[in-house]
């Protein structure tokens, strides 16, 4: 096996079944570096927390979720505290009906122990075994997990980047659509038709979702929740948390629990 953790995926790729699992496991703050896979990934960590980059925008996936990546997608993986990752590389061209496109599932208490488990099935397991059956329970439970909204796409557009740069790195920002318009010599009706075209978001919405993912990143290492409020450019901890709970259907104390 690859002794170096950003390589030891190479290992799990040279495989007749259309299944494999491994687990790695990386110190606060360590990347992946830019890379990509031949197979569908579910990428999943039972702690820590990751922020996945890819040209299709970000995600954050705290221990409770899991993240599709579509083959052959480049992605870059930076760990928010101590991440033990257990990841599956499936062959969405032999296992039918996953995900079409890479975005982030709810976690049961049943797909984790699979997930965990199948960490332990060897490359090369035999049609119709044990270790068959439960990796194709595992493809059962994530075809019927829940998919959320943690995704924040990114435009391609370079007026549009700029302001997404902008709100990505200050939060709190609190500058309107109109005012970015005037910034950028545009009209307010261009800069809402092109988050529309570009994100498929209106600016708003953009805005809240960036938000939300600081946030996730903020309360992953810790930090009060009045304080991430206030960073998110909310007036109080109530507003946030009313945004939170609106997302995920409780509030951010109960999210990493």
């Amino acid at each position: 096996m690859q002794s170096d953790p950003t390589r030891k995926h190479l290992d799990f790729h040279d495989t007749h079944r259309a299944m494999a699992a491994m687990d790695v496991n990386y110190p606060d703050g360590a990347t992946t570096g830019w890379h990509s896979h031949p197979r569908g990934q579910l990428l999943y960590a039972i702690e820590g927390v990751m922020i996945v980059r890819s040209a299709e925008g970000s995600w954050v996936v705290p221990p409770s979720r899991a993240l599709w990546l579509a083959a052959g997608l480049e992605h870059d993986v930076k760990m928010s505290g101590e991440v033990k990752i257990r990841t599956v590389f499936i062959d969405a061209t032999a296992i039918r009906h996953m995900p079409a496109k890479s975005c982030v599932i709810d976690v049961s208490p049943l797909l984790r122990e699979l997930i965990v488990a199948a960490v332990q099935v060897p490359l090369d397991y035999e049609v119709g075994s044990r270790d068959d059956r439960l990796m194709q329970l595992l493809v059962d439970e994530v075809r019927v997990s829940d998919v959320l909204p943690l995704h924040l796409p990114m435009p391609d557009d370079q007026r549009l980047k700029r302001i997404c740069e902008v709100i990505t790195a200050h939060p709190s920002d609190t500058s309107t659509a109109g005012q970015w318009a005037e910034r950028l010599h545009l009209t307010t009706k261009t800069v809402h038709r092109l988050f529309a075209r570009e994100t498929g978001m209106s600016f708003a919405q953009w805005r809240e979702q960036a938000r939300l993912l600081f946030a996730l990143r903020k309360l992953a290492n810790g930090e009060r929740i009045i304080d991430v409020a206030f960073d998110c450019g909310y007036a109080s901890q109530s507003a946030f948390t009313a945004m939170f709970r609106r997302h995920f259907g409780k509030p951010p104390s109960e999210f990493y629990r």
